[in-house]
């Protein structure tokens, strides 16, 4: 088991349950998925950003990413419906533990002026997302073999009814939110 989801089992539904008096385990917010996901604009004009896109994301989350298309055509983007237009990688169970876990002790204290996460990037419903400008600060990135610095999107999905309780929960598992 994860080290992060033994900490989540040990002290961090403990701690919510007593905070906002859930009466089962079952109702404390846990983490539900995690998804990565990088915009090919590119993709258009150069169909090896994909190749290159694609090498990243696999050796950032250890899964095999999957093609996003476009859903519809505009023409002022050169884009017709059905081109390939970006990649995703959704992490469950195991990976996603351990994924986050590297995320929050690893790559976010190598990010250079590092104030915190935001705190206003929640949706209403507990998920959080945030934006990285580079893929160079994880550390299975290799400098030398980057052809083009690639900002990506990380989506934390949780089972959280509220912001104030997915706020409460990613905070209990380490994420750094900045002192607003």
């Amino acid at each position: 088991m994860s080290r992060l989801k033994e900490k989540y089992q040990k002290e961090i539904v403990p701690t919510l349950m007593s905070e906002y008096g859930y009466k089962s385990v079952m109702q404390v917010p846990r983490l539900e998925k995690v998804v990565v996901n990088i915009g090919l604009g590119e993709a258009t004009q150069n169909p090896h950003a994909l190749e290159a896109a694609e090498r990243d994301l696999a050796a950032i989350t250890g899964q095999h990413p999957v093609i996003t298309r476009a859903k519809r055509s505009i023409s002022g983007f050169k884009l017709r419906k059905g081109m390939p237009i970006g990649m995703m990688v959704t992490l469950r169970g195991s990976r996603m533990y351990d994924f986050f876990d590297k995320l929050v002790n690893v790559t976010l204290p190598r990010l250079r002026d590092f104030q915190g996460m935001p705190r206003n990037s929640f949706d209403g419903r507990g998920n959080y997302t945030m934006g990285l400008r580079e893929q160079l600060i994880f550390p299975e990135i290799e400098y030398d073999k980057v052809d083009k610095i690639r900002g990506l999107e990380i989506s934390v999905v949780t089972t959280a009814r509220t912001n104030e309780e997915g706020s409460r929960l990613l905070e209990l598992l380490g994420v750094p939110f900045s002192r607003e």
